[in-house]
């Protein structure tokens, strides 16, 4: 059974881009181009095995909207992973702390993200 992606960001080339290198490998992919949309998306569908989530979005960033994730999904063990362009020391950390469960920098190591979603 395809894993389902939900891929979370205000970019719409990016989410492109992700998108398609997540298909192309046999992910099932949804997306949002804000936090707010995702979280009435996750409210109405909760069959995401993964988010991925960029950290830095206009009016409300990923680090708002993580606990917010977590709340609407109390119980299920729903991996989040930050996505940012964020790279500099301490970024990682804040992410973590946030509740991301992973930390992914941008510029993407698609092999790296690919091996962190096979083994979700």
């Amino acid at each position: 059974m395809k894993k389902r992606i939900l891929i979370i960001d205000d970019d719409p080339r990016n989410i492109f881009a992700l998108a398609a290198t997540l298909r192309a490998k046999q992910f099932d992919v949804a997306s949002c181009t804000s936090a707010s949309e995702a979280l009435a998306k996750l409210k109405t569908d909760n069959a995401f095995d993964a988010v991925l989530i960029d950290m830095m979005m206009p009016e409300m960033d990923g680090y708002e909207a993580i606990p917010l994730i977590k709340e609407i999904t109390p119980g299920r063990d729903l991996p989040i992973f930050a996505v940012t362009a964020q790279a500099m020391v301490g970024d990682r950390e804040k992410c973590l702390a946030s509740g991301a469960d992973h930390y992914v920098a941008k510029p993407i190591d698609v092999d790296r993200l690919l091996s962190l979603l096979e083994s979700i």
